[in-house]
């Protein structure tokens, strides 16, 4: 048991670390938790990894929020919406089948992949496409399409929310990956009140790996910060190509 908590915390300080620069840490967190617990249901798996992870994401926001000018009138309205679809999102994910959802998010996943990777000057300067009393609304309906998913799914919500305030909205990544973390971390709390009210977060393994993530998140936010909205552009992409093989793999295992 030591052994395998070493390792899912060594999971969580990457997952961390990549969570705090553009989202899409559960990608490296939740098929770690997979292996290493074969015996949890999905659901444990989810609130587990959504517990640990959520005050990484507070840390990193914390210093993006020292460093990067937040537009705090957008978060409030997107945290809004993403916190009464993430609750709904976590509802629902215990009830329904992701057998037609993950086809979706997998064409989705790689439209976004195209459009950012052939759009080169994409979220490097801010180039805002509404005026500043129309933003605020749009950031309630990127809250509330991502909030869903955060609830619903998880993994890769933190890209999805940039993706959004990128393109958009037209803020640089940087700002965008700053706003995404506080609106994450209203989601997370959603939904973990629905994981934590039914048992579904695993405190034994879930305490040692939010230490962990926490300290990956450090890292990252302060090398996103120092690197800029390049550096940041890149490991989005990076993120969303994994998102791709993630539910490709998921898509392929449906079928058969």
């Amino acid at each position: 048991m030591f052994s395998t908590t070493i390792i899912a915390c060594i999971a969580a300080f990457f997952a961390g670390f990549i969570d705090s620069i553009v989202g899409g840490g559960g990608l490296v967190q939740v098929p770690v938790l997979f292996i290493l617990f074969p015996g949890y249901s999905v659901p444990q798996i989810i609130g587990t990894n959504r517990f640990s992870s959520f005050m990484g994401t507070a840390v990193a926001g914390y210093q993006y929020a020292k460093k990067v000018k937040i537009p705090w009138k957008t978060v409030i309205y997107s945290g809004i919406g993403a916190a009464v679809m993430s609750y709904t999102g976590a509802l629902l994910s215990s009830m329904m089948s992701a057998r037609i959802l993950k086809p979706t998010i997998l064409i989705l996943m790689t439209v976004i992949a195209i459009y950012s990777y052939r759009k080169k000057d994409l979220g490097q300067e801010e180039k805002l496409r509404f005026s500043l009393q129309v933003i605020p609304f749009c950031g309630l309906l990127i809250g509330m399409t991502t909030g869903f998913y955060n609830g619903f799914v998880g993994p890769g919500t933190g890209s999805l929310l940039v993706f959004g305030f990128v393109s958009i909205i037209g803020y640089s990544f940087l700002s965008a990956s700053a706003i995404s973390k506080v609106v994450n971390v209203i989601a997370d709390i959603a939904s973990l009140i629905f994981f934590i009210s039914k048992g579904f977060v695993m405190f034994q393994i879930a305490f040692p790996m939010m230490i962990c993530n926490m300290a990956g998140s450090y890292v990252g936010s302060k090398i996103a910060i120092l690197r800029g909205n390049a550096f940041v552009r890149v490991i989005f992409l990076i993120v969303v190509f994994g998102l791709i093989f993630r539910f490709g793999y998921d898509v392929l295992q449906i079928l058969q």
